[in-house]
């Protein structure tokens, strides 16, 4: 299994309501089971609503609610499917309540075994507490007669609290002024928002790692603005699909950390195709410490790594230097520095944003890497060498990656064509670089 690889003991981020998994760095999430425990425990309220968007984290709320109360003190029936009649909603709960199948066919007789079931439980001693999941599926009809349920109490105190969880369209309901009578009820009313900051996701990630026996860093620190972009800004079931795939690929590939290029290529695999896509030529800018920065991705790359000398279409069998009449192949000639890509029929493809004055290539030339119908020749800029010379292991793989990321990048910027596995391509071509990076033995040696 993919997690034994990582060296955990089970898997951190499953979809799934596992309260052992729970990662308290989640305030609005906390806020709510901690204000929907006080309706229950102290507060002596009939009705607390939970509110939160698709992906949040009501369902595992829920769960941590029911973990928190006591056997001996509650007697509890959850509810995860309320789209159903009034009927079959009251035979549910008296079902689980009494642990027996409840058949009973007329509302009358429903209410009556249900009001009965109050008391007998408040004379054992215990309160009822009834949770409602995707509560927003709830029939305007049936909400009318939850809030008549809710007329079954005893003179000094509520025999049971309802609690309902929803969407903002069970809030809607709630809030129509048709409905102030059931509103007015309401004794802890908590939304869930989205986790409120990437510290916050980190620290949500590396918790629910730990949870699931993790003894070191696994994903590093360049990853945690890529989560927090494509998890639409902290929503905890999207960063759980982005880190479990991430850890496949990890293991797929023989990672001893997943880092930044990972999560990217993971991530981008689920923005939505239906938004408008980014115009290609993008300006870009140098920031503060050299880097350039690619404003449509919004991540920083190396300066002299922009450049894709050649990309060879097979099919034509041709080919050409990006200056034909140019051996060193050091620049795109003048004319064609503001021109669009030309038909990738031609067996040439020119990429612009090339600085006036490039360094001349590097003589060495890397071998050619499929991609698709394409193969792809990389020239790397000299500086990438000389910087190589003094860095660590660890920056050479770094740098490797980047230049790798970026060559996938321009590719399927200048063409119509993606690699259909991005993260294999991207792995097996920053392999290649990171083994040119590799500084002689005689310099090694000194």
């Amino acid at each position: 299994m993919y997690f034994e690889y990582w060296h955990l003991q089970k898997p951190p981020f499953d979809n799934v309501p596992d309260p052992s998994m729970y990662a308290e760095c989640h305030t609005s999430m906390e806020n709510a089971i901690a204000e929907t425990l006080f309706a229950i425990e102290e507060g002596n309220e009939c009705l607390a609503v939970i509110i939160g968007d698709v992906g949040l984290g009501k369902t595992l709320s829920l769960r941590i609610i029911i973990d928190n109360l006591s056997p001996e003190k509650y007697q509890m029936a959850l509810i995860t499917n309320p789209s159903i009649s009034f009927i079959q909603l009251l035979n549910e709960i008296i079902g689980q309540l009494t642990e027996s199948p409840c058949n009973e066919k007329k509302k009358a007789g429903l209410l009556e075994l249900f009001n009965k079931l109050l008391f007998q439980t408040a004379d054992a001693g215990k309160k009822i507490v009834l949770l409602i999941d995707e509560a927003n599926a709830i029939t305007p009809a049936n909400l009318e007669s939850l809030r008549l349920l809710t007329n079954m109490q005893d003179d000094r105190r509520n025999l049971f609290t309802l609690v309902l969880a929803g969407q903002i369209e069970l809030a809607r309901r709630l809030e129509d002024p048709k409905r102030a009578n059931l509103f007015q009820r309401i004794g802890t009313y908590s939304r869930i928002e989205k986790i409120a900051s990437i510290e916050q996701l980190r620290t949500y990630v590396e918790t629910r790692l730990r949870l699931a026996g993790a003894t070191g860093s696994i994903f590093t620190e360049d990853t945690y603005p890529l989560f927090w972009k494509y998890s639409d800004q902290g929503v905890p079931r999207l960063i759980n699909k982005i880190a479990k795939l991430s850890l496949k690929a990890g293991e797929t590939h023989g990672l001893e950390q997943i880092d930044g290029q990972v999560v990217y290529q993971v991530g981008r695999q689920f923005e939505k195709i239906t938004l408008t896509a980014a115009p290609r030529g993008k300006s870009k800018k140098k920031n503060e410490d050299g880097l350039k920065i690619d404003e449509r991705e919004n991540i920083s790359l190396p300066v002299g790594l922009e450049k894709i000398e050649e990309i060879v279409c097979p099919e034509s069998g041709q080919g050409l230097k990006s200056n034909p009449e140019d051996e060193s192949a050091g620049s795109i000639p003048e004319d064609l520095k503001s021109t669009e890509i030309p038909d990738e029929s031609s067996g040439q493809l020119y990429l612009p944003e090339v600085a006036e004055s490039s360094p001349p290539a590097p003589e060495r030339i890397f071998e050619e890497i499929q991609v698709g119908n394409f193969k792809i020749r990389l020239h790397l800029p000299p500086q990438l060498f000389e910087q190589a010379l003094s860095a660590s292991r660890e920056d050479r793989l770094k740098m490797a990656g980047q230049a790798a990321f970026l060559a996938i990048k321009k590719f399927s910027q200048s063409t119509s064509s993606s690699p259909s596995d991005p993260i294999s391509t991207w792995s097996e071509l920053r392999s290649i670089i990171f083994k040119r990076l590799e500084p002689p033995e005689r310099e090694m040696v000194a």
